[in-house]
């Protein structure tokens, strides 16, 4: 009884247009007692909206009805826009109009996931839709419930289909993909990566070959040309195995949010893109996450398994609120990476007077290795100082908003003043100034 109770009547929904009909018969019903002349209209409205509905309900009812399965990746990129899709196949022996609620998951904070689509006899459709995540984590899909109604409309049938599915939010994998492909066939200008000059040459060559226009004379292989008989340069390479390192500060100061995501979040995404193109360009990738202790370290390497590692070391990192360390990140750093190296360090300095706290274990780093120090404009604060101030509030908000600015430019001159590299750069910017950043250092041969 509990089965029966449940296939045909559980699933059993009524329509708006049904209770517009109810309320028509009910408003005829009421002026039959005023008007008698309208003798039996009432009971035959009531029977011809009665015998629909039963009609209705029976070609619902009659037959399996349809089929919905949801499909997307095994994993979902973070800030990025990740597709969804939902096939449906409709089963009745006529056309039938739909409306899909798909339960996805929490965090996404969405509850007008409905879509409307028309289906036609023993045919199949498809959606299609995208979610962009701002955190990394396991995410929660829930059923898919598909609304199902005839051309008659009082009636609705219900199917839920699926189960209870996750999938796992990582680092924006993404934009990693689309900046190795940039990088393998040297487009990386299509993303705004601007092409540097190269500042003479590396002692490293890749081959010997026939001049041609254009080549610098400077590179001519004399030997190779008197052997040859014709004039033969170097092709010089850019020098490879050198260490790249992305240090990301996992304090407190990394949890504001822009745009959805945390500036630790953006710190992820840009050193996965800039560790997978030095991998791309012949060195070796390594990373280290820190706050009041070192949480991660993945030495630089460049074996195939690289990046999948450093991927999963990325995906398990969390904001700590608490203040980061600098002097036991000098002191690991001191112990455990003995080559000189490009060092990246994530980080973000609010006040003049929280970079000087700092500022000696930074300058320590950088007498072994050549540190880059990138930290975030706050892009709220540079709207505020473009608004035109009208009242005496708004002066102050003004005046504020332009010595925070100036503070930001202050820590930039402190830091190339004891010759530490910096970028100060807005977190929508982040991945392609740190990758204009890393091929001007290599250009200059400067690691």
């Amino acid at each position: 009884m509990k089965a029966f109770l449940k296939q045909y009547i559980g699933d059993l929904f009524f329509s708006r247009r049904w209770y517009t009909l109810l309320t028509a018969c009910s408003l005829l019903f009421l002026l039959r007692f005023f008007l008698p002349w309208l003798g039996l209209i009432p009971y035959l409205a009531l029977s011809v909206v009665g015998l629909l509905f039963v009609v209705d309900y029976y070609l619902l009812f009659s037959s399996k009805g349809l089929w919905a399965g949801r499909s997307h990746a095994d994993r979902f990129s973070n800030g990025d826009e990740n597709g969804v899709r939902i096939d449906l196949q409709n089963f009745y022996p006529f056309a039938i109009h739909t409306e899909i609620i798909d339960e996805i998951p929490d965090q996404f904070q969405k509850r007008d996931v409905l879509f409307k689509t028309g289906i036609g006899a023993k045919a199949t459709g498809v959606i299609t839709y995208k979610l962009r995540p701002v955190k990394r984590g396991e995410y929660q899909f829930g059923r898919i419930n598909v609304f199902a109604n005839t051309l008659f409309n009082l009636a609705k049938r219900r199917f839920q289909f699926g189960g209870s599915t996750q999938v796992a939010v990582y680092p924006s994998f993404l934009q990693m993909r689309k900046y190795q492909l940039m990088a393998t066939h040297n487009e990386l200008n299509k993303a705004g990566v601007k092409k540097v000059r190269r500042i003479g040459h590396s002692m490293e060559y890749e081959q010997i070959k026939e001049w041609v226009a254009g080549d610098d004379y400077r590179t001519v292989n004399w030997k190779a040309t008197a052997r040859r008989g014709q004039v033969m340069v170097n092709h010089y390479t850019d020098e490879r195995s050198q260490q790249v390192y992305c240090i990301i500060d996992k304090g407190r100061v990394m949890k504001m949010p822009f745009e959805g995501l945390s500036l630790l979040d953006y710190a992820i995404n840009s050193s996965l893109v800039l560790l997978n193109v030095a991998l791309v360009k012949g060195d070796r990738a390594g990373l280290v996450t820190f706050s009041e202790k070192i949480n991660t370290m993945v030495p630089a390497d460049k074996k195939a398994v690289q990046m999948q590692l450093i991927l999963e070391n990325l995906y398990h990192q969390k904001t700590r609120y608490l203040e980061s360390d600098y002097e036991r990140l000098y002191t690991y750093i001191r112990s455990k990476i003995k080559q000189r190296s490009l060092i990246v360090l994530y980080t973000n300095f609010e006040s003049l007077s929280g970079l000087r706290r700092q500022l000696p274990y930074l300058r320590k780093i950088a007498t072994h290795h050549l540190l880059l120090v990138i930290f975030f404009e706050n892009t709220e604060l540079h709207s505020l100082t473009m608004q035109e101030a009208k009242d005496l509030e708004s002066i102050y908000v003004k005046t504020i908003a332009e010595k925070f600015a100036y503070e930001k430019k202050m820590i930039v001159k402190e830091l190339q003043q004891y010759g530490i590299l910096s970028l100060l750069t807005a977190p929508e910017n982040l991945t392609v100034n740190t990758i204009n950043k890393y091929l001007e250092l290599k250009a200059r041969q400067a690691i």
